[in-house]
């Protein structure tokens, strides 16, 4: 089961909006996750953020990228930004990805 956590041990239940880009070369390339209104700002939620761990049963991808979104004082949502540098890095983002997709229900459109 594929699943994304911001504080060890708390599943990210909020869906994100996540968008690819890729070198031309296709050695490099990023990905991010926009959430809106997750769990992990809540104010039931004490735990400090101190990164996006994807987890399935390869094992854990981690990014400490994360930045907070605010409106009117209040926190709104999470983007966070993971950078493959390697076509090793980018195979096993993919692999999580549809693993991740499979388990919420999502789709993959090309822009």
């Amino acid at each position: 089961m594929a699943k994304i956590q911001f504080s060890r041990g708390i599943d990210e239940e909020a869906v994100p909006d996540v968008r690819l880009t890729r070198s031309k070369s296709g050695a490099q390339g990023t990905a991010t996750f926009i959430f809106e209104n997750p769990k992990a700002l809540s104010s039931s939620s004490t735990e400090d953020i101190t990164g996006m761990y994807m987890i399935d049963e390869e094992g854990e991808i981690l990014t400490r990228e994360v930045k907070a979104k605010f409106i009117n004082g209040q926190p709104a949502g999470l983007e966070a930004l993971y950078l493959m540098r390697t076509t090793e890095e980018w195979d096993r983002f993919m692999r999580f990805m549809e693993r991740y997709a499979q388990a919420n229900g999502l789709g993959f459109s090309k822009a």
